[in-house]
């Protein structure tokens, strides 16, 4: 008996044992390894000097990797040749390609690109440093690159020093300290000798650290820097847990100035002119496409047809796409239409001047099969009209051709301030004004309205309906059948649209007093969540009022109009123009139905790294890091139990 008992204890605690190994696989609630990679060694050894070899490792205590090097990983001076840049395991190694030079501070600045391999914690901002001389320069360069026309910070951006001061440098010289900008814009130039610099910002297309292309953006500043270093204390707050602060911690560090450099980016605006391509998708037109915009029309000339008032030409709103459309229906037929253009191009030296091209012009979509498209629809046309008539249904015996295609286009919320748009779909030869009524209801009676039609200076399409449109009033617009002829002989329907203009109490409206700015000229945009430009209008006397606005809430951004064209303009560098200045309101405006809103705004108070509203702002600082420490203080929330960072 005494042996039986002993036989099921011993095989319980097997039971017990092999039900606890089981569980050992499954996830227990631990915490997560948040702990980054942590460097043992490096050779040579990091801020060595005397250094000769090109060849860098760096030993980690667990396997790294490196997330985006092409990007993130950056060697200063600028290498010529890519350097080679790779992972071995617990290892990191960097081989230089190009010669070291004498006396120079080498910097190979990782940012947050080592990360640990299995759960990608980032190492942190990390640079490594040698000399090939007999000192390491240990000053540092900072600030933040912004996108000049709306502030957004630029990410990835390549910011340089230059110790040769002349204008020229920017163009000729390869950048002596290279740095590239984080997700927040900002950048920190490391083993910056003493001495005078200029900084550049600069997206290098072509890798050569200068500025030799047009499309590249590029950011510049006469101020001269003097990089310097001073002792100095910061406060350094210890957490007890997410919510709690533990203590706050006085420490010395080494303060590098200059910190708060701003560099407005821009690209700038594309000057050269050249014949993109010239097509004719559809038989009716042809399409000539431009690389720039100019305000001299290209002249057709047929050689193979008579081109005299056979073509209307027809502006794209850029001036840089023309359309003419082929009036007379025979030469639409011709496949093949062979024409000489005379238009402005700039040459070699950037000049406008006059070329002169030959070419033939043929349809995507032949004569022929055009043709036979056409007998299809007929022959299905007939077969339609055929059966109605057996079926002793209304039928035609002659096919109606197709009415002239006309879009009205009215704002889905009607305001006093806006206009109603008639867009055509070909060009008009006849347009009877006459034709077109607007009726306003009064008291349930319906009144006739006065109202202008304007034609587009550019387009021959499209139209403006203006009229008095009073608040609350119901209107009714109406275009007699065959009032809009087009030069195909097609002709309009019969159109009536009703039109509902919302009531004062519907509205809202907006004054703004700018202070702090002495320019002549100062253009204020309403914005709205997606910063894009609601409405706009020039500051008069330190005000401007925005009347007639629908609710909802709204950001606004000021630029000056140095050159008072309404338009906000880019620089240039050869120019020596900087872009236009932009300001943003930090603060969001919530305009409500039957409120009059007044805001007080000094566009200057700020800097403009801190101007822009985070709502609207679309590039944002990672937040990798803090995403996975908040994984084990959601956990710790969840046990009860209080987080210490570092733990397993």
């Amino acid at each position: 008996m005494t042996k039986r008992i002993g036989y099921l204890v011993f095989s319980a605690l097997i039971l017990i044992l092999i039900v606890s190994c089981a569980r050992m696989g499954q996830p227990d609630g631990g915490w997560y390894d948040d702990t980054p990679p942590r460097i043992l060694s490096s050779s040579p050894a990091d801020k060595a000097t005397g250094v000769d070899r090109r060849k860098i490792t760096i030993s980690f205590d667990e396997f790294v990797k490196l997330e985006d090097a092409t990007n993130k990983v950056v060697v200063s001076p600028p290498q010529i040749e890519t350097p080679e840049i790779k992972t071995q395991g617990k290892k990191i190694v960097v081989e230089l390609k190009d010669s070291l030079k004498d006396n120079t501070t080498y910097t190979v600045d990782f940012a947050d690109a080592i990360t640990d391999n299995n759960e990608g914690n980032p190492m942190g901002s990390y640079t490594y440093c040698f000399s090939t001389g007999e000192q390491i320069d240990t000053l540092e360069v900072a600030g933040i690159v912004l996108d000049a026309s709306n502030l957004e910070p630029i990410k990835g951006i390549m910011v340089g020093l230059y110790d040769d001061l002349s204008d020229t440098a920017f163009t000729t010289k390869p950048m002596v300290r290279v740095a590239r900008t984080d997700s927040r814009g900002r950048f920190v130039i490391k083993g910056v000798a003493t001495g005078k610099y200029r900084v550049y910002a600069l997206q290098d297309a072509d890798g050569n650290y200068v500025y030799n292309q047009k499309s590249e953006m590029v950011a510049f500043s006469h101020d001269i820097f003097i990089p310097e270093a001073r002792a100095d204390v910061r406060q350094d707050t210890v957490w007890r847990d997410s919510l709690r602060i533990d203590s706050i911690v006085m420490t010395g560090y080494t303060h590098f100035y200059p910190d708060k450099i701003t560099l407005m980016a821009f690209v700038p605006e594309t000057t050269d002119r050249y014949l993109i391509k010239t097509e004719r998708k559809e038989a009716d037109r042809i399409e000539v496409f431009f690389s720039n915009r100019s305000d001299l029309l290209p002249r057709l000339r047929g050689l193979n047809f008579n081109s005299d008032n056979a073509l209307i030409a027809e502006w794209s709103a850029k001036k840089d796409t023309v359309t003419y459309w082929i009036a007379d229906t025979a030469l639409v037929n011709i496949d093949s239409l062979e024409v000489e253009m005379t238009y402005l191009a700039t040459d070699t030296n950037g000049v406008m001047v006059t070329n002169i091209d030959t070419m033939m012009i043929v349809p995507k979509v032949a004569f022929e099969k055009r043709r036979k498209l056409k007998e299809k629809e007929i022959e299905k046309w007939m077969k339609e009209q055929e059966k109605a008539k057996k079926k002793g249904l209304p039928y035609d015996s002659i096919m109606p051709m197709a009415p002239l295609d006309v879009k009205i286009k009215i704002p889905s919320s009607m305001s006093p301030m806006k206009n109603v748009n008639i867009t055509l779909g070909t060009p008009p030869a006849r347009f009877d004004t006459t034709a077109i009524h607007l009726y306003s209801k009064i008291d349930s009676l319906w009144y006739r309205s006065r109202f202008v039609i304007e034609a587009d200076t550019n387009s021959v399409r499209n139209y403006t309906l203006k009229a008095e449109w009073r608040p609350g009033v119901e209107y009714s617009l109406e275009i007699d059948s065959a009032a809009i002829e087009d030069i195909y002989g097609h002709v309009s329907g019969p159109i009536k649209n009703g039109i509902r203009v919302k009531s004062d109490d519907d509205f809202s409206s907006l004054t703004v007093n700018i202070s702090g700015l002495v320019d002549s000229c100062i253009v204020l945009q309403l914005l709205n969540s997606a910063d894009a430009v609601v409405r706009e209008t020039t500051v008069e006397n330190g005000s401007a009022e925005f009347y007639y606005l629908n609710p909802g809430t709204y950001y606004m951004r000021a630029f000056v109009d140095a050159n008072g064209n309404g338009l906000w303009d880019t620089g240039n560098y050869y120019a020596d123009l900087q872009p236009e200045r932009v300001y943003y309101n930090p603060i969001a405006v919530e305009c409500k139905a039957k409120w009059d809103v007044t805001h007080n705004w000094n566009p200057a108070a700020k800097d403009a790294d801190v101007q822009k509203p985070t709502a609207i702002k679309k590039q944002k600082g990672d937040s990798k890091g803090k995403m996975r420490r908040n994984r084990n203080l959601e956990r710790a929330k969840q046990k009860g139990i209080t987080y210490v960072p570092g733990a397993r």
